[in-house]
């Protein structure tokens, strides 16, 4: 038998618990939602580049039980927006009620439905942002990308989570349209000349990258 931890657990042994995150973990588990939030790590990450960044609108693309919201919106200030993407309606009302309960309620806009149509009305809007989430439908990542960066403001950040698939993305016998389109949002997040970019190997990966100046 041995003690030994993970880098990751030992990493979150560190960290005293978070009531408002164990409260909306809990929601979702009372739902009988499958729990797939953004681990705490990155969520404590997220809340860390929006507020050094000093984010005016975020957009975030897939919404769960608002876990990752709560995040965001910690690292706005006051008058900070957060737009928030979700194609089931019960999705989005137990965030909000989440986000209620954290002190965001009213800096957050929730738009149901598929995100590419929301997307879309977003940019007939004129909608700018300073700060893209990903963490929907893997098979879409290269398509929220492109859109991320039709909607962004120079030097916005855009993260995408989950870019492991727990394995699948590293197993060349894995070969579903999901894990294929992941690829192409990894490759391109490493070597699109629009982006400067880092690919974090802890959890299920994360991608950051930020739109340059020029583009």
């Amino acid at each position: 038998m041995t003690n030994e931890v993970s880098q990751e657990q030992y990493a979150e042994s560190l960290f005293g618990p978070d009531e408002v995150l164990n409260k909306v973990t809990a929601s979702i588990l009372e739902q009988g939602i499958r729990d797939i939030s953004i681990v705490p790590g990155y969520g404590r990450l997220l809340t860390l580049l929006v507020k050094s960044m000093r984010a005016a609108d975020a957009l975030e693309i897939g919404v769960l039980g608002g876990y990752s919201g709560v995040c965001l919106a910690r690292g706005l200030d006051k008058s900070g927006r957060l737009v928030s993407l979700e194609l089931r309606p019960e999705y989005a009302e137990l965030a909000h009620a989440n986000l209620r309960m954290a002190g965001f309620g009213d800096q957050v806009e929730y738009r149901v439905g598929d995100a590419q149509d929301s997307l879309r009305q977003l940019e007939e809007e004129g909608r700018k942002f300073d700060f893209f989430f990903i963490d929907a439908d893997k098979g879409n990542y290269p398509n929220y990308l492109e859109w991320a960066l039709k909607l962004a403001r120079p030097g916005a950040l855009i993260v995408g989570d989950n870019t492991f698939m727990r394995g699948k993305t590293t197993d060349a016998s894995q070969q579903g349209n999901a894990v294929a389109r992941m690829r192409e949002f990894n490759e391109r997040i490493a070597t699109d000349p629009r982006l400067d970019s880092v690919m974090l190997p802890a959890y299920d990966g994360l991608a950051i990258a930020r739109v340059k100046e020029s583009s």
